[in-house]
């Protein structure tokens, strides 16, 4: 078939990578005028390691690993009154640090470099509309041109305009979780070490530190808060966010002014509500919907990009198998991939992520003693190691995407 894959991130790439395998005539077109390859730390878990591992690029992910120990939760002098470390056994699950932890640009230009002759990328081009029959999908590009395909994949993020085309007028895709993000880099110092650094302030308000290479250090600010006037924040333009961030978090103590002095300087910034994508169909017609477009599981899933690798692998693998019946590929892409997407979405609750930001020094205090606690007591690496099932729960990855002959 001739598909279209609207999106060059995490999820686009590894399904460009799977369906070129499967002898598919590939073209990725991507709104941005090169490759996005950058962003922040994001790791690998679970099923998404066996998605990598199937491509035959976990050896290149671990050449690129960012060197995190574990995570410290600090007080306002910057001494750690916890460390949780990374579970490094091959046993158990992940703890809050990966084993494979890797910056996104990174991951994606691995990804992106996988793909050979038979993937077209095109850059500096959107997918601004479509029309769809029984045969074919024609797509209206933002250059003006239109093109006829064989199906159109929505790989284009949390955000997808695929998705918005695809769902009635008005419909709300998204279930919050009432918690907001913005993050960008700093000049690195010398006491940025290893480990990842997570204060807490008054407010649940949360400030994060991580260094990812010897020049430069990572920053996120985490605000608990449902008002319509910070959901609105993330669509206004850039130096309109990082005041209002300012302002938010002036008074939070510990590093806090050296990291908004750094706003100005970084080479991006990024805001977000944190929200998962709850859609009831993946798919309609000759349109299919990949990765977060489909069904964004957050940050606090630990799973998104893993998500993105495993749905890339399921999706290809269904069009692989039956390239003669499009309809019966989609309906089981999207039966064999739910099992998975019900359980990394669902280990979500908001209600628990409350408890690790609380409103109140005393709670902050508490956490503190409680956390301090059980990491003297190594009942964190106890869990991680022993535990029998990672993130994505026991549901396994079907047999591979690729075809012997091909």
């Amino acid at each position: 078939m001739k598909i279209l894959i609207a999106g060059a991130g995490v999820a686009g790439e590894a399904l460009a990578f799977w369906l070129s395998r499967g002898g598919h005539d590939v073209v990725v077109a991507e709104r941005f005028p090169e490759l996005r390859a950058y962003g922040a730390q994001v790791d690998l878990r679970g099923q998404g390691i066996d998605a990598a591992k199937a491509m035959g690029l976990l050896d290149e992910i671990r050449a690129k690993l960012v060197d995190e120990a574990g995570v410290a939760f600090v007080d306002a002098t910057g001494k750690p009154r916890a460390t949780i470390m990374a579970n490094t056994s091959d046993r158990g699950r992940q703890s809050l640090t990966s084993e494979y932890e890797i910056m996104r640009g990174d991951l994606v230009r691995i990804l992106h470099n996988a793909n050979g002759a038979g993937v077209e990328h095109r850059f500096g081009v959107s997918v601004d509309g479509f029309d769809q029959d029984e045969r074919t999908v024609t797509a209206h590009f933002s250059d003006g041109t239109a093109e006829e395909f064989d199906l159109l994949v929505g790989a284009d993020g949390q955000g997808s305009r695929i998705r918005r085309a695809l769902l009635p007028e008005g419909h709300d895709p998204y279930w919050r979780t009432g918690i907001h993000m913005a993050y960008w880099f700093v000049p690195r110092i010398a006491s940025d070490s290893r480990i990842r650094d997570t204060y807490l302030a008054p407010g649940g308000r949360q400030i994060m530190r991580r260094s990812h290479n010897a020049t430069e250090t990572q920053v996120y600010f985490v605000q608990r808060e449902t008002s319509a006037e910070f959901s609105a924040i993330h669509r206004r333009p850039v130096e309109e966010q990082q005041a209002f961030w300012a302002g938010r978090f002036a008074d939070a103590g510990w590093q806090v002014q050296r990291f908004i002095d750094g706003m100005a300087g970084s080479p991006f910034f990024y805001s977000q509500e944190i929200a998962q994508v709850r859609i009831g169909s993946w798919s309609t017609g000759r349109v299919v919907l990949a990765g977060d477009a489909a069904h964004c599981a957050s940050p606090y899933s630990g799973m998104g990009i893993s998500g993105g690798l495993v749905g890339a692998y399921v999706l290809a693998g269904q069009i692989n198998r039956h390239p003669g019946d499009l309809s019966a590929a989609l309906a089981n892409y999207e039966s064999e991939q739910r099992p998975f997407v019900d359980e990394i979405q669902g280990g979500v609750n908001p209600k628990i992520l409350s408890l690790g930001m609380p409103s109140t020094r005393l709670g902050i205090d508490t956490f503190l003693a409680v956390t301090g606690l059980a990491t003297a007591l190594h009942i964190p690496g106890l869990v991680a190691r022993f535990a029998k099932e990672d993130r994505g729960g026991a549901w396994q990855l079907p047999p591979s995407p690729a075809l012997s002959d091909h």
